[in-house]
């Protein structure tokens, strides 16, 4: 068993291996020139998947069964042809909302007992669901087709996305997906039926009288410790907030030096109370505060944070981390993040300690620790 990091950028696949000397390395690439918005290893089945945007001409899925070493066009999801008497109009741009694949944003495997089950979640604001290893793909309309879905819109996007699946591995029918801008909401069955649950959670963004509208929400990303699926973590556009009952409710986390705006969150897979970020200046700006590359962590569910800078880029550092672009392997050990100035860092100590992997790669917009063999 390997260990690889599969990365996802504005021009290509990269794939990583450790080398024996402990480095790391680009073992092979494909789709060079082509964005790949995200990436997805099932270790179940052992199939990859890549998900391309080729613009103009449309959003791609390949798969690959060996290991991503070649890739075949599989079959992407596809909306539904919009009924003529459904009027579906975006609440900010108040112009109709596609009903066509914009962009997958997010792919998860379901768990060893629901063999064959994956979920895609894409722009505009669907989440698909595939029983077949993603042979078929089929939009879950329990969600598509939900009144409260016409008030959800566009996070830095024309659309709304949905860009975080959270499948609770204790509870198989348990899904939580976040949504920009849409809050967090959770299906007890697979899918049936779907609760928003973002309580707790404000949007400065809104109005007064809509800034703790659970619907409208813009959780950057959301993500659940493994062993401890009831804890959330969430890196919302307003700063961080923690669920310790599933998403019933959500606590602000304050104090975070030195910022607590960001993209990214990893939570350890053992730990609930040990998390990392990546912050950024917020807004207009969305630089790292003071040009200086910093990975905050906490070890006590928030209470305190230190600024990790071992090995990073002090003076003059302009990456901005995407949601996806910060991963952390299944032990907990090691954590990998790459940045829009497309430089790549891997640490092997739970952050202590950063290594560059490459300065030249084109801006990263995923990146995921992949068990091989």
């Amino acid at each position: 068993m390997g260990t690889e990091l599969w990365v996802g950028t504005h021009k290509g696949f990269f794939a990583l291996r450790r080398e024996a000397s402990g480095g790391w390395r680009i073992d092979r690439t494909a789709f060079l020139g082509v964005p790949v918005s995200m990436v997805l290893h099932d270790g179940r089945s052992k199939r990859g998947f890549a998900a391309l945007d080729h613009g103009h001409f449309g959003v791609k899925l390949h798969y690959s069964d060996d290991g991503g070493r070649s890739w075949e066009e599989g079959v992407a999801p596809a909306y539904p042809p919009k009924p003529d008497d459904v009027e579906d109009i975006d609440p900010m741009r108040h112009e109709p909302i596609p009903w066509d694949l914009k962009l997958i944003w997010s792919m998860e495997a379901g768990t060893d007992e629901q063999p064959g089950r994956l979920w895609c979640g894409t722009m505009p604001g669907g989440l698909f669901r595939s029983d077949d290893n993603g042979e078929s793909w089929e939009l879950v309309r329990s969600l598509w087709d939900h009144p409260k879905r016409r008030e959800w819109f566009g996070g830095g996007a024309d659309y709304p996305g949905v860009h975080s699946i959270v499948v609770n591995p204790a509870k198989p029918e348990r899904i939580g997906i976040g949504i920009s801008c849409g809050g967090f909401w959770v299906s007890e069955d697979g899918g049936g039926t779907w609760d928003c649950r973002a309580d707790g959670m404000w949007a400065a963004y809104m109005p007064p009288g809509e800034a703790r509208n659970p619907n409208l929400q813009d959780p950057h990303r959301v993500v659940q410790c493994r062993e401890r699926p009831d804890v959330l973590w969430a890196q919302h556009h307003n700063g961080i907030f923690r669920s310790e009952d599933g998403a019933g409710s959500w606590s602000e986390i304050t104090g975070v030096s030195p910022s607590s705006f960001g993209f990214a969150v990893a939570v350890h897979p053992h730990d609930p109370d040990t998390t990392w970020f990546v912050p950024a200046v917020k807004d207009e700006v969305r630089i790292p505060v003071d040009g200086k590359v910093v990975v905050t962590r906490t070890r006590d569910g928030g209470r305190s944070f230190e600024a990790l800078r071992n090995g990073l880029p002090q003076e003059h550092a302009y990456d901005l981390v995407f949601r996806h672009g910060l991963d952390i392997t299944p032990d907990g050990e090691s954590l990998a993040f790459g940045s829009t100035s497309g430089s790549l860092w891997i640490s092997e100590d739970q952050g202590d300690r950063w290594e560059t992997v490459s300065r030249h790669l084109p801006p990263v917009l995923c990146v995921r620790f992949v068990e091989t063999g």
